[in-house]
C-alpha cells in the first residue's frame, strides 16, 4: 500500500510537533480568565474552600517525608517534593487558587478595561482569597489535634512552619513577589503541557520550596498551624507573614508576568 503524501497531513503534522505561538497560550489563557469571571459566587467560594484544604498537603507531606527520611545533608532535598503535593492537587483538579487569579483574570481587565470587570475582578480575589484562608486554617486545626499524628511527625510540622514565618517584612515582601511570578509562570507553561502538565507543576512548586519562597496560601497553613498550637500570635501571623506574602505574590503575579504577557501579545489580538 502506497504512502500518503497529502500535503494536508504534512502540514498537520507539522503542526502537532511545533510549540504554539505565545499569542496562541495568551488567548488560552485569557478564555478562561473569562470563564472564571462568569462563575458565581457560591460556585467559586466553594472551589476555593477545597483548594485552602488542599493546600494543607503540602505541609503534610513535606513533614511526612522530613520525619522518616533519615538526617543527612541531602534529605531536603527529597523533602522539600513534598511540598509540590498541594499544587498538583489543587491545580490539576482545577481548584480556585488565589495566586492562580493573579494571571488569568487579570488578562481580561487589561484587555477591556472596564470599571464594572474591574468590580468582578475585586469580587473573585475576594472571595477566593477568604476561601482559600478559611480552608487553610481548618487544615491546620485539623494537623495540630493531639495524637492524630506521631510526636516527630508534629515536631516537624511546628519545625518547618517556623522556619517560613521567621524572616522580616521587606525580605518576606520581595520573596513572595518571586513566588507570585514563578506560579503565574507554571499556569503559562500548563495550557500545552499537554502530558507534562504534573512535572511542570512539580517543578515550580519544588523550586518554590527549595529557594524559601512564601506562597500566601500554603504558608498560611504553617502560620495557622503555629497560631492554633500557641507558637505564634495572630497579630504576628497576619501582619508579620500574611500581609508582606499577599503583596508580594500578588505584584509577582500581575506585574510580571500578566502586564508582560498583555504587553507582548494582548495588544494586537483582535478587539484590543
Amino acid at each position: 500500500m502506497a504512502r500518503k503524501s497529502d500535503p494536508e497531513l504534512k502540514e498537520k503534522e507539522i503542526i502537532e510537533r511545533t510549540a504554539p505561538p505565545g499569542d496562541v497560550i495568551y488567548q488560552a489563557i485569557y478564555d478562561e480568565g473569562e470563564h472564571e469571571l462568569s462563575r458565581n459566587s457560591t460556585s467559586l467560594a466553594l472551589s476555593g474552600l477545597a483548594a485552602g484544604l488542599s493546600m494543607g498537603f503540602s505541609l503534610l507531606s513535606e513533614a511526612l517525608l522530613r520525619t522518616h527520611l533519615p538526617n543527612e545533608r541531602w534529605t531536603i532535598l527529597l523533602s522539600k517534593l513534598g511540598y509540590s503535593v498541594g499544587f498538583v492537587v489543587v491545580i490539576l483538579s482545577r481548584q480556585q487558587l488565589f495566586t492562580k487569579n493573579t494571571l488569568t483574570v487579570i488578562l481580561p481587565l487589561l484587555r477591556e478595561k472596564r470599571l464594572s470587570l474591574l468590580g468582578n475582578v475585586v469580587r473573585l480575589w475576594a472571595l477566593v482569597l477568604t476561601a482559600n484562608l478559611i480552608g487553610a486554617l481548618i487544615f491546620a486545626s485539623l494537623l495540630a489535634i493531639p495524637n492524630l499524628f506521631e510526636r516527630d511527625v508534629q515536631n516537624s510540622f511546628s519545625a518547618i512552619s517556623l522556619g517560613s514565618v521567621q524572616v522580616d517584612f521587606i525580605t518576606l515582601c520581595l520573596r513572595g513577589i518571586v513566588a507570585g511570578w514563578l506560579v503565574a509562570l507554571m499556569v503559562w507553561l500548563l495550557p500545552f503541557a499537554e502530558s507534562a502538565r504534573i512535572w511542570a507543576i512539580i517543578m515550580i512548586a519544588y523550586l518554590i520550596a527549595m529557594a524559601g519562597l512564601p506562597h500566601v496560601i500554603a504558608g498560611s497553613v504553617e502560620a495557622f498551624y503555629l497560631v492554633v498550637t500557641s507558637k505564634l500570635a495572630w497579630i504576628q501571623c497576619l501582619s508579620g507573614f500574611l500581609l508582606p506574602t499577599l503583596i508580594g505574590n500578588v505584584i509577582g503575579g500581575i506585574a510580571l508576568v500578566a502586564v508582560g504577557a498583555h504587553a507582548e501579545f494582548g495588544e494586537d489580538l483582535p478587539g484590543s
